[in-house]
Order: structure tokens, then sequence, then C-alpha cells
């Protein structure tokens, strides 16, 4: 969203190991760490940030069944089996979504397709449970690698997080990093459905301009007539508001765009201002989907 204040501390690990330690020296000292991956799906407020924020951008590894991996790494490749052929990737936290779906494609493997153009890293991916119409990261992950809020490293099977919409079940959990499962498929094909799944996004969403992708929660479609959050947002009225240099994407409703000189203080009243309309016009009370840092 290219808003926000300036973190008090900031940690940069480079190995989930390095995280872990820097997590229990904060606690030690007694601050609460926040975790920032790629920032896609967060609001950071104006001013200053206090306490310790550990970012993911320098665990990017992603490893391979066969590719050899250091004694440090094993803890987290616990679940990579050995034959090469497996369509397997165990990736850490700040390994980028897009740079994974390409990976998949040039290696012929499907089930990542449908996150083509779905930014940030997968730690907040698995975390939030990223995707859209086409799929969701949690349809092909097989266990995540996590971190308690006490500091102990662990590894979850699928089945112990429940992922819904828009939340991976991890609870109060860090994530690590992931093992995900894919299915082997036709290079040209794979190719070729995320060539349509980008030009229909690109059609629909401001996906070149600055945001934090989608605002709000889908409502029940039962209390919404099947309506989506941004269908509601576009027939109360709300595409096209403003404050300041934040606005409503006439693009799509559920987007607030930054034109270039928003502060986090406009972004946060024109959010308001659109949850009173919608409240207003359908009686509908929009829930955020963005995550929000104060």
């Amino acid at each position: 969203m290219r808003v926000g204040g300036r973190a008090e501390w900031l940690l940069e690990p480079s190995t989930p190991d390095e995280l872990r330690r820097a997590w229990v020296a904060a606690l030690e000292l007694g601050a609460r760490p926040r975790v920032l991956g790629g920032g896609a799906n967060l609001l950071i407020a104006d001013g200053d940030l206090p306490g310790v924020v550990i970012t993911t951008d320098r665990m990017k590894r992603v490893f391979r069944p066969g590719q050899p991996h250091t004694p440090e790494e094993d803890a987290v490749l616990r679940s990579l089996p050995e034959d090469p052929r497996e369509p397997v990737f165990v990736a850490w936290a700040g390994a980028g979504l897009p740079g994974l779906t390409r990976t998949a494609r040039d290696l012929g493997f499907t089930g990542l397709e449908g996150l083509v153009g779905v930014p940030g890293h997968l730690g907040g991916g698995v975390a939030m449970n990223a995707g859209g119409r086409w799929g969701n990261l949690w349809d092909v992950v097989e266990s995540v690698h996590v971190m308690t809020p006490e500091g102990e490293s662990l590894e979850l099977p699928r089945a112990e997080c429940a992922p819904a919409y828009r939340d991976g079940g991890l609870g109060d959990n860090v994530c690590l990093g992931a093992t995900l499962r894919l299915e082997h498929g036709d290079k040209a094909e794979i190719s070729e459905r995320m060539r349509q799944y980008l030009s229909e996004k690109s059609a629909a969403q401001p996906v070149q301009e600055s945001s934090c992708g989608c605002i709000f929660k889908n409502p029940d479609p039962e209390l919404s007539d099947g309506r989506s959050a941004g269908q509601l947002v576009e027939a109360s009225g709300g595409k096209g508001m403003e404050r300041g240099d934040a606005i409503v994407s006439p693009k799509h409703g559920n987007f607030i765009v930054n034109r270039g000189a928003a502060r986090a203080a406009d972004v946060f009243g024109l959010i308001e201002d659109v949850r009173r309309l919608v409240a207003d016009k359908a009686g509908i009370e929009l829930a955020m989907e963005v995550r929000v840092w104060r």
C-alpha cells in the first residue's frame, strides 16, 4: 500500500531457526514481536510502530526432493520425500508466491496456477489462506512448519489446522515454512491457464496499482444475496470514494488504491466511510480481510 510509519526495531533472520531465536530474544526482553511477510495484505498506521518487527524477507529458500541441504535445514525438511520425481516443494516463509507459481509451471506441476497474480510471501499466504476464485493456497498444503507463541518449533499436518476462507487455521502460531504437494500436469496447459487467469484478474482488479488487496471479506452469501464485498460496495455507490490520495478503485469496489501521497490515516478513514455506506444502503456489516498494525 506504501503507507505507514517506521518500525522501532527490525530484525531480518535468514533461516527459520534464526527467526525462532529472534522471537525468543524479543520475548525475553519483554517485547511482543510481530512477523512481517510481503506486506501484501497489511495496513500499518502512521508514525513509529513500537516494539520488534521480524521480517521473513531473507527466508526465500525452496527445496525439492533430492536436493542437498544442510543439517540445520533438516528440521524443516522432515516431510520432503526422497524421490526427485515427486511433485513436492518445501518452502520457507519468505518464498514469494509469484516465484512459486512460476517454478511449478516450469516443472510441469499443477495446483498453484490459481494463485497467479497473488503477491506476498508463503508465510502470509498460509496464515491467510491466500487465493481467489481459481483456488486457494491450502488446496496444496500438506503440512506446515510453525512456531508457537512461546517459541517452540512444530510441524503440523493439514488435518490439525482446519483451514477456512481467508484463514489458515494457525491461530497464534507463526508459519516458518510449508510442504506443498502438487500434481504432474502439462506445461503448456498450465501456462495457458495462468495466462487466462491473469488476463481476467488484470481486467477486473487494479493489479498494477498500490493497494493491499481486498479490504473486506466476502459476507455470507445468504445474507448478501450472493453478492461479494466488491459488488456490495459498487451497488452502494462506493466506487470512486476518496480521502486524500486514497480512493476506492473505479475498477473494483473491494480495493483501495494509493494514488501516490496517501497516508495510512486516509486509508483507515476511507475504510470506515465505505463500511458505513454499505451498512446504510445494504444493511450488511463488512468485516475486514486486510490485517492492521497500530
